[in-house]
């Protein structure tokens, strides 16, 4: 046996193997494995790489930010404020007597109704009745002196003509003859001055209206209005044809409210009812402690439904003084440049804005300059964002809705 057939390994069979087959077998088993292993890690590899490409997409997606946008919504033509207010009468006044005495007798008893000049009641002066006598007869002692005197002074002016009596005398007779004419004149003056306080003894309704209280009887002691101290109310009387309800109305809408304006009251005891009125005039003055306008509203009660001292809810309707446009509050950036609002512009970058705004109307507010009604305004911006930054629009509201900011509460 040879030396190369002793170096050939043995076959299964008992025959012998070419020794150049062993190494293609070992190669190609070594290349199996490179391969397995390669697969392995591109199984592994490839994923990741995938995985780390969504990632960063979606990293740089989510970078950018999800906006809902609305147009602005061109704000009303008049705003309807609702205001506190209290009825009053049109007229308004206590009743006192002008003389004293005793009450005789009353007429009109509270909730009556009364025309100018009606009598409500009698009071009893038996004091003034015969003061008033005296004076009378003072009257008549003073006119009596006073034909006696203009008797004598003509007497003497006769004498001197035939120089029966000096210039003296005639002098002293005129002087008393004046001097009685004069008497004649106090005593007249006296006696219709207590006559004009005896009529007094009658008590009359000065105005159309309801008695609203009645704070005497009969035999009461009446003391004279003269004297405040004494004097007590003896009826109250209130014109309630028409009322007046006085508003406070807020600085910003002092301008707008103007003679002529229709005013709403409504009342918790008529509900689903409102009641018409008319701006009638104002104080033309701010109020330098409520910053506030006062303004008169008078309605036509002549039904007599309506009761002095109620309290109403007053439903103004002012106009609006400049073209303003409705916003959400939360579209609004507060920055150290000042309110902004942010817009997307075409192309899908955000713009901020500065704005001025008009009137705070709760969820919504107006503004009066740097808006246009076509801008596409972000609704809750984020904190970070600037101008030119890109933004996603997603649909959101139709718009700001004007309809709940135009009824303010004060």
């Amino acid at each position: 046996m040879t030396d190369w057939q002793q170096n050939v390994p043995m076959s299964p069979h008992g025959r012998r193997r070419p020794a150049g087959l062993r190494p293609k077998r070992g190669l190609a088993g070594l290349v199996i494995v490179l391969l397995v292993i390669a697969l392995v890690v591109i199984a592994g590899v490839v994923p990741r790489r995938r995985a780390r490409a969504a990632l960063a997409s979606q990293t740089t997606e989510l970078a950018v930010p999800t906006v809902a946008v609305v147009h602005p919504t061109p704000g009303a033509p008049q705003t309807e404020i609702v205001l506190p207010g209290n009825l009053q009468a049109y007229s308004d006044s206590p009743i006192y007597a002008r003389t004293n005495g005793y009450l005789k007798k009353w007429y009109i008893d509270i909730g009556g109704r009364v025309k100018t000049g009606q009598l409500l009641a009698e009071i009893e002066t038996p004091e003034l009745d015969q003061e008033l006598d005296q004076a009378r007869a003072d009257l008549n002692t003073a006119r009596a002196n006073y034909r006696l005197s203009e008797i004598t002074a003509a007497r003497y002016a006769n004498l001197l003509k035939t120089d029966s009596v000096s210039k003296q005398d005639v002098d002293n007779a005129n002087g008393d003859f004046e001097a009685k004419k004069a008497m004649v004149a106090s005593a007249d003056s006296n006696v219709r001055r207590l006559e004009e306080l005896q009529s007094f003894e009658k008590v009359y309704a000065p105005f159309d209206g309801v008695i609203t209280a009645r704070n005497t009887d009969v035999g009461h002691l009446i003391n004279s209005g003269a004297s405040p101290a004494a004097a007590s109310e003896l009826f109250h009387i209130a014109a309630t044809q028409t009322l007046r309800v006085y508003i406070n109305v807020p600085q910003d809408y002092s301008q707008s409210a103007r003679v002529g304006l229709t005013a709403d009251l409504e009342f918790q005891e008529f509900p689903g009812r409102r009641f018409q009125g008319t701006l009638v005039r104002t104080a033309n003055a701010i109020d330098v402690a409520s910053r506030t306008l006062l303004v008169e509203v008078d309605v036509d009660n002549r039904n007599g439904e309506l009761l002095p001292g109620a309290y109403a809810q007053v439903h103004l309707k002012v106009p609006s003084e400049v073209p303003t446009l409705a916003l959400p509050v939360s579209a609004l950036i507060f920055r150290s440049q000042g309110l902004q609002v942010g817009t997307v512009q075409a192309g899908g970058r955000a713009l901020l804005k500065s704005v001025t705004l008009g009137r705070d109307l709760g969820n919504t507010v107006e503004v009066v300059s740097g808006l246009s009604p076509d801008d596409l305004v972000i609704t809750n911006p984020p904190d970070s964002l600037i101008t030119g930054e890109e933004v996603r629009v997603v649909a959101g509201e139709k718009g700001a809705s004007s309809a709940p900011a135009q009824n303010a509460d004060y």
